[in-house]
């Protein structure tokens, strides 16, 4: 288990560092970029796949309702209602509303033990305060509600693909799916443009977007949440703020605020809290009717 403690720690954390290296490719349209940040992991996820000998499996119907749901909730749907949520009403009330993504997982693992329960809700409460207390718009909302459906489906959807697939195989898979559905919704938003040859800074951004933030950060998840389980695994999705505090912080962006530090607190002792219920039930989780 302390493989997948340390894997899923270190996946949020990459993932929280994305606030601090967006500045590099603002410019850049938006859903384009998208696009290209999942091409490039998906090539070189490929190609990992090749070079461990790893062979295509065939999905039985089931496997491919959960893989086209995972790619169209867990990437495509959930980048689209973050961007559209942080357009319509700031960053702070996606980011709020994704915040309860541990509870979500705590219970959508089945009967979650009381001092998960107890530690998901205190990572709640931190990562809500080190988000900002999200505040906004009806629209706003409603896309953060959808990007909180896309996070959960993300992680739930990719339970009954692990076992035959593995992390890197469900990573290849989602992120080459995603690219064309992105890429058709970059045509309609942004038409041409998204074609834009990015600059050497934009070039840079996307390549830790894709090598560190989806590649490294895919693979970790996907690695620990059959350890973990969902409930457990769930609990780390609270560091995502506590990543982007620290990157805000040694870049120089943004230095972190009393609240920020005491949210980043309340999270650590939230997970130190989920972590000390039953191995047993964290096994339970994992092959429960809901975590599958």
């Amino acid at each position: 288990m302390r493989n997948g403690i340390v894997g899923a720690a270190s996946a949020m954390f990459l993932v929280g560092t994305l606030a601090g290296v967006s500045g590099l490719v603002d410019g850049y349209p938006i859903y384009g970029g998208q696009a290209v940040r999942y091409l490039v992991a998906s090539v070189i996820l490929l190609v990992i796949t090749r070079a461990l000998g790893l062979r295509f499996v065939r999905l039985t119907p089931r496997e491919l309702l959960c893989l086209a749901g995972l790619t169209l909730f867990g990437l495509v749907i959930f980048n689209v209602c973050v961007i559209e949520s942080t357009s319509a009403a700031g960053p702070a009330l996606v980011g709020t509303v994704l915040g309860t993504v541990p509870l979500a997982l705590a219970l959508a693992g089945g009967r979650p033990a009381p001092r998960l329960l107890a530690g998901a809700c205190v990572v709640v409460a931190g990562a809500t305060l080190a988000t900002g207390l999200g505040s906004g718009n009806l629209p706003g909302l409603l896309w953060a509600l959808g990007a909180f459906v896309g996070e959960v489906c993300f992680s739930m959807l990719a339970i009954p693909l692990l076992p035959r697939l593995g992390a890197i195989r469900v990573s290849a898979y989602s992120t080459a799916l995603a690219v064309p559905l992105l890429a058709v919704i970059g045509l309609a938003h942004e038409g041409a443009a998204m074609f834009r040859p990015p600059t050497w800074a934009e070039a840079l951004g996307f390549a830790y977007l894709a090598t560190v933030v989806t590649v490294v950060a895919f693979f970790l998840w996907y690695s620990s949440l059959p350890k973990l389980g969902p409930g457990r695994a769930g609990l780390f999705a609270g560091i995502i703020p506590v990543g982007a505090i620290v990157t805000g912080a040694v870049l120089g962006v943004a230095m972190p605020t009393a609240y920020d530090l005491l949210g980043a607190g309340l999270v650590i002792a939230g997970i130190l809290v989920g972590l000390t219920a039953g191995r047993s039930r964290a096994v339970t989780e994992v092959g429960s009717p809901g975590g599958a």
